[in-house]
């Protein structure tokens, strides 16, 4: 188990009192003086603590997986500094990364347990809108540390310089000319029957890898590399070989590295690395069962597909993206924390002269957060229980949990692009300033719906595999058939999965019978729709498991007209085909608009309540500028 403790008797700033209650943030501490808290706000703090709960401590786990991250991050050292240089914040990213690995007691450990390596990744997300470290952090321990654990090696590996970050690893995979297509690298490891090692080579520009964090930035690095192997001239696939790559003085012999530009709110030094003839031990290569090098120089593999074994060879990238939706999610959950204090704080201009209302007073202001909230607390309680299959996945049903992690991936990436840009763009020009964190967070996501593959690929991927597979079946118990029934309102949505599932079925029937890409392309798109209802429908069951872990009345009723006012947003797009199935009345259509205006309008004074179960730290907002001057 991989336990996180602070090397010192004094508690760390940021770490959290004993007594400390989830959603009071901002309020005084009990022993500061003051009037008492009205019955309301009584209310409001236990409510927001069951909450904080439901999303942060499912099967117990909040202490563990949670709780040393958020102290973590809380302290000084995790707060912004204005007036760094891009090249200042990328080196920053590699001295955080440092204090997270010193906060470890066991850093092997947090790389094979999915729970606490993705709950790293919520909360240093949020650490300077985004930056760099979780993507330093990520390729350490997911993809290079997790690749070399995952790996069965005849004898096992030292890995203290890693563990120590002595040396700091990196992932070498995708090249300038094939990213979504990595399976066709072209990048050479040729077996040298002399000395029984390994030579490996970037034959032509194109073959360069692009874009891993190669440069000396941070320390001494070495990487997994991708390269096909070559045996006696013959292509045995795509395999991953132990490489070190640099010294403190730069790239070692054999090697070259180009930096590429900085992105000014996510900067790490991102590179092009190529390799001349670089000899590498036999134990460079990481073996397993999908191919095992014997001592006559042949390849026992239990996988005669090349393909298979490149996949196999990168596995890590599927808990990559796990970990990209959870950094996604965490960047969702503080741009929404940061909006809705700003906007309470923020006062205009009411309806009556003289009148100065909070911002958020206004529909057009407060429901277009609210909806965010509601999408943000499916994403999270999906990923939860997304992040639990995986923890328990068997041979039998991997293929099943990679598929929908893929589709999770996307749909979670892509919504906290939606979440994080109306965030920023409900602070107004403030939202603009570094110093508030909130314009990093986009960029920062942009990053996330592209790493561990791009959205569109692996949704098109798990859409055409998801076509074998039947669309999501009724509940038993679907609740009584109307627009407040989150039950009824889940079964509408498999309604629309089954439509969209039926639609490229039939496409793919009736296409052109000696075309297959003119078949999938007419397929493609109700494919995809079909795809993207099937995750939503996830969600939604994620969401009525939740609601079922409650008994506290406040919290059930609040997280009930937050479910529904997610089913129907969601919904919405798909009236007119539930229509046309009969599955909903010409006057239900007509009463979408007004259900969500009504929970809306209901929902609305615990806007707050929703967000402060988020549990930033509080040394984290008070620290932004907004917050501190956004009065009247």
């Amino acid at each position: 188990m991989a336990l996180l403790a602070f090397h010192s008797g004094e508690r760390p700033r940021g770490a959290q009192r004993a007594d400390h209650v989830p959603g009071q943030s901002s309020r005084p501490d009990p022993a500061t003086p003051g009037p008492p808290p009205d019955d309301s706000v009584r209310a409001d703090a236990v409510t927001a603590r069951e909450l904080t709960r439901l999303l942060f401590d499912q099967d117990g786990e909040r202490e563990r997986v949670h709780a040393p991250w958020r102290r973590l991050i809380g302290r000084g050292t995790f707060r912004h500094q204005p007036d760094l240089s891009p090249e200042q914040r990328a080196a920053q990213a590699y001295a955080r990364l440092r204090l997270v690995n010193g906060a470890l007691d066991d850093p092997e450990s947090l790389a094979t347990d999915p729970a606490l390596l993705t709950g790293l990744h919520e909360w240093a997300a949020i650490v300077d809108g985004g930056g760099g470290l979780t993507t330093v952090a990520s390729i350490h321990y997911n993809l290079f540390l997790g690749s070399l654990l995952d790996h069965d090696d005849n004898a096992p590996r030292d890995l203290t310089e890693f563990t120590s970050l002595r040396r700091i690893g990196t992932f070498l995979c995708t090249e300038v000319d094939h990213g979504n297509d990595a399976p066709a690298l072209e990048t050479t490891a040729h077996l040298d029957p002399e000395t029984g090692g390994f030579v490996l080579h970037t034959p032509h520009p194109g073959a360069a890898k692009f874009m891993p964090n190669t440069s000396t930035l941070g320390g001494p690095k070495s990487a997994v590399v991708a390269a096909r192997l070559l045996i006696d001239g013959r292509d045995q696939g795509v395999f991953l070989f132990l490489t070190p790559l640099t010294d403190h003085d730069g790239p070692l012999p054999h090697i070259s590295v180009t930096p590429l530009p900085l992105r000014p709110n996510a900067p790490v030094d991102h590179c092009l690395t190529s390799f001349d003839r670089l000899p590498l031990p036999r134990r460079a290569l990481l073996q397993g069962e999908h191919g095992r090098l014997n001592p006559d120089n042949t390849l026992t593999s239990v996988l005669g597909n090349r393909r298979k074994r490149f996949l196999t060879s990168i596995a890590r990238v599927t808990a990559g993206k796990l970990c990209m939706s959870a950094a996604a999610i965490g960047a969702s959950r503080a741009a929404l924390a940061i909006a809705v204090r700003y906007g309470d704080q923020r006062h205009v201009s009411g309806s009556r002269p003289g009148q100065r209302v909070p911002v958020n007073t206004h529909r057009t202001h407060h429901s277009r957060l609210l909806e965010a909230v509601a999408t943000t607390y499916a994403m999270t309680v999906l990923h939860r229980s997304l992040t639990t299959e995986w923890s328990r996945h068997t041979a039998d049903d991997r293929d099943d949990v990679e598929r929908l992690i893929a589709l999770t991936k996307a749909w979670i990436t892509w919504q906290a692009r939606s979440i994080t840009l109306e965030a920023r763009e409900r602070c107004g020009a403030q939202g603009l300033l570094p110093a508030n964190l909130l314009a990093g967070f986009p960029e920062y996501v942009e990053g996330t719906i592209t790493a561990e593959g791009d959205n569109l690929l692996i949704s098109t991927k798990a859409a055409a595999e998801l076509l074998h597979h039947p669309p999501a079946a009724p509940l038993a118990d679907p609740g009584p058939p109307d627009l407040t029934s989150p039950r009824h309102l889940r079964d509408l949505l498999a309604h629309t999965e089954h439509a969209f599932h039926t639609q490229a079925r039939d496409a793919l029937r009736n296409g052109p019978s000696r075309d297959p890409q003119a078949r999938w392309n007419t397929a493609s798109t109700p494919a995809l729709q079909r795809a993207r209802a099937h995750t939503i429908v996830r969600a939604a069951d994620a969401l009525l498991a939740t609601l079922a872990r409650t008994s506290h009345q406040p919290t059930h009723r609040l997280l009930t007209e937050l479910t529904t006012l997610y089913l129907l947003t969601q919904l919405t797009p798909h009236t007119g085909t539930l229509l046309a199935d009969n599955h909903i009345t010409p006057d239900d259509v007509r009463q979408f608009p007004a259900a969500i205006d009504a929970l809306t309008h209901s929902l609305h004074p615990h806007l707050t309540t929703l967000t402060d179960a988020f549990d930033l730290p509080p040394e984290y907002l008070d620290s932004l500028p907004l917050i501190q001057s956004s009065g009247s």
